[in-house]
């Protein structure tokens, strides 16, 4: 059995230990690099994000009922986390460049599958479009934590931001595109140019890792650093359930947040705008928390400090959710977008090393994307049973504060490690 410093499979260490040598190739070209993170992570939400404004256009298309409208929405979700395990594999069999270009072009040919004729692709491509982000989520943290080893926690804050960006302008321009493509086929097919366009500037960054490749480091990328018995780490599991939990109330208050306010008196432009308000405060939690996060010891202050907007917000939709709606939008898009960030910056700053990243964030997203699924289908649910919010969104509070108890523990100041096997 592999040993480390603590004698154990794998050792928790504090970030103050210094990590092994990285891998030696740096990616050959730094900000081409960084501009095919930014594209790929533009991607990762944006053709999921592009369906919910286009739904009832859709489902009165192909005459689906709103249950099956839904789970085009959810399917993605799903497939997100069905996947997520099996991604570390192909990372170790492929390497994580040619990964990422598999998955860009999984995506756009996903997002045309969607838009063919007949019910039956359009949700084959549901499934083809959540596999390939499933493979993007799974690894752009190694990725960063590989090429970026001195600035992981901001480069993941940069991304997490473009994700977010993705997601908002994909969600405000698919109607006008709609209208500007003579239907929501052209809208939906036109975020396959975006994935193809990343997938061109991603392809130097294939051939630089092919050229570099030495037989002996394609052995380290075949046999790279793993971490036995990973689900049975108790940090492992508190990573993975807090992110799945922030996952939760994120999709949860996206699915549900605007028709709360208007179920109490606002009228739907307001609720709109201040929707779409929350999600402009999501892109600067999403960028400013992992950025603290990486320059801290623990980032425990940081989950108190998420949870915390995250129930207060809440807590302000159950007391005064029209009169204060401006301030609870305020609260819940800091949380919304600062909770998903320092989630992926504690997979990294957990991590020992890219494999152990790669690893990590497959086994949490395929825990966090089964936890997630279940919010907004289970609060739409317990809505139509009790005839009110205030249930559902008591509920959402228990979930804050399964999500602290998670979080203080993912948040301390230790490192998973694993030596690598040749």
């Amino acid at each position: 059995m592999p040993r480390t410093a603590h004698h154990t499979p794998a050792a928790l260490r504090s970030p103050g230990a210094r990590t092994p040598s990285r891998p030696a190739r740096i990616a050959a070209h730094p900000l081409t690099a960084l501009i095919g993170i930014l594209l790929a992570s533009v991607n990762m939400r944006a053709a999921v994000s592009a369906v919910s404004p286009l739904l009832s256009d859709v489902s009165g298309h192909y005459g689906l009922s709103s249950t099956a409208g839904g789970l085009l929405t959810t399917l993605p979700v799903l497939l997100m986390g069905l996947t997520a395990s099996l991604v570390p594999r192909l990372i170790r069999r492929f390497g994580p460049e040619m990964v990422v270009l598999g998955a860009l072009l999984l995506l756009a040919a996903g997002v045309g599958l969607r838009v063919m004729n007949g019910v039956g692709p359009l949700f084959a491509g549901s499934v083809v479009v959540g596999a390939a982000i499933s493979l993007l989520n799974v690894t752009m943290p190694g990725l960063v934590k590989r090429d970026f080893p001195d600035r992981a926690a901001m480069m993941t804050g940069v991304y997490s931001t473009a994700m977010i960006v993705g997601a908002t302008f994909a969600a405000a321009l698919s109607v006008p595109m709609e209208h500007a493509f003579g239907g929501w086929q052209g809208s939906l097919a036109s975020w396959s140019v975006l994935a193809l366009v990343a997938a061109a500037v991603w392809l130097p960054q294939v051939v630089g890792a092919g050229r570099d490749r030495a037989p002996a480091s394609a052995t380290q990328v075949a046999g790279a650093a793993r971490l036995p018995g990973l689900w049975r780490h108790p940090l492992a599991w508190q990573l993975a359930v807090f992110m799945g939990i922030m996952s939760l109330l994120a999709y949860t208050l996206i699915a549900w947040m605007p028709t709360v306010l208007t179920d109490h008196g606002m009228s739907r432009g307001t609720a709109g705008l201040v929707f779409a308000f929350c999600n402009l405060i999501q892109v600067a939690g999403a960028f400013l928390v992992p950025l603290a996060a990486g320059r801290m010891t623990t980032q425990r202050p940081l989950v108190v400090l998420m949870t915390g907007c995250y129930a207060a917000g809440i807590a302000g939709l159950m007391i005064a959710p029209a009169s204060g709606a401006w301030i609870w939008a305020t609260l819940l898009g800091i949380a919304m977008g600062g909770g998903f960030g320092l989630a992926m910056a504690l997979v990294v700053l957990r991590s020992g090393s890219a494999g152990v990243a790669a690893q990590l964030s497959g086994m949490a997203q395929l825990v966090g994307y089964f936890i997630a699924a279940c919010g907004p289908v289970g609060v739409g649910a317990l809505h139509q049973v009790v005839g009110g919010w205030t249930l559902p969104l008591a509920l959402l509070l228990v979930c804050c504060g399964l999500a602290l108890a998670a979080g203080l523990g993912a948040a301390r100041a230790v490192t998973l490690r694993a030596v690598e096997h040749h």
